[in-house]
């Protein structure tokens, strides 16, 4: 039974990463179909917001099962509290996607402290 939870955590970790990474292929999408007025940039929208709640839940959870497995679930924190500074950001300006990157950025180097 002790093996389990590392395993949830880890398993967390990586469906986090790839959802992070899904979530930022969407954005650029947005951000490339959206200045040349795509007509599906529109309806990426609404996934990539959805992805962005599954993100920050998934981060969440993820530091929760790191830290109950033992490991530094807490390096995982400056990921989560940079996704919540994203709606102050504005959409289809630098500072949105700058941040974003920042963010995966910050995730990574929680994931590598987490794992």
């Amino acid at each position: 039974m002790a093996g389990v939870v590392p395993l949830a955590a880890h398993l967390a970790l990586l469906v986090t990463a790839a959802l992070l990474a899904l979530l930022l292929l969407l954005g650029l999408r947005l951000q490339v179909g959206g200045r040349r007025g795509a007509p599906g940039a529109r309806l990426a929208r609404w996934p990539h917001h959805a992805l962005f709640f599954a993100v920050c839940v998934g981060v969440l959870l993820s530091a929760g099962l790191s830290a109950w497995a033992g490991a530094r679930g807490w390096a995982l924190l400056p990921a989560l509290a940079l996704l919540l500074l994203m709606p102050r950001t504005r959409p289809g300006r630098a500072d949105h996607w700058r941040l974003a990157l920042v963010c995966a950025a910050a995730f990574g180097l929680g994931l590598w402290g987490a794992w």
